[in-house]
């Protein structure tokens, strides 16, 4: 079976999550079946090897999951955007508009260095609110933004073409 289709199987939906008319596309039971995890860095990883990547940067929670690996497997630094409060040394905040409601990013200030080409990773692309945020982030410290990657696309809401203005390199493993 392909890839796609066993991610396919294993994520499932949860109805009304985090609020009643949504349905969340749930990646846990993924990460209980270690076979599968490693299929997924496998086909990454083999993605983005050619590029000249300075760097992966994952999306708190869910796109520390998948970007902390590829970057290890990649040989490059992992770059943690994380929410408003948990990141310790000096940071860079960007504030934007979720799908239900709206949030503030950090990451370090000095995480990158002006020229580097980043990768964004994170689980799914929805509206594409938080990699646009993310996107901003890598940009006020110079960064390049070589990519977005995604496990998940939600083709029906767009969110591809909030990113096109930083990339056109939007990839993701499954759409709905």
């Amino acid at each position: 079976m392909e890839l796609n289709e066993r991610l396919k199987r294993t994520i499932r939906d949860v109805k009304d999550f985090p609020k009643e008319g949504i349905v969340f596309k749930d990646i846990s039971p993924i990460m209980q079946d270690a076979t599968l995890c490693q299929e997924i860095i496998t086909e990454l990883t083999q993605k983005y090897r050619t590029l000249s990547l300075n760097g992966i940067a994952g999306i708190e929670s869910r796109g520390f999951l998948f970007g902390f690996p590829l970057a290890v497997a990649l040989g490059i630094p992992f770059i943690l955007i994380r929410k408003q409060g948990k990141l310790p040394y000096k940071k860079i905040s960007h504030a934007y508009d979720l799908e239900y409601g709206s949030a503030v990013i950090e990451m370090h200030e000095d995480a990158i260095r002006p020229g580097d080409r980043i990768l964004i990773h994170d689980d799914l692309l929805a509206t594409g609110g938080s990699a646009a945020a993310a996107a901003e982030l890598i940009q006020k410290c110079g960064g390049v933004v070589a990519g977005f990657d995604f496990l998940v696309e939600l083709a029906f809401l767009e969110g591809r073409h909030h990113l096109s203005s930083y990339s056109v390199s939007i990839k993701h493993l499954i759409s709905y």
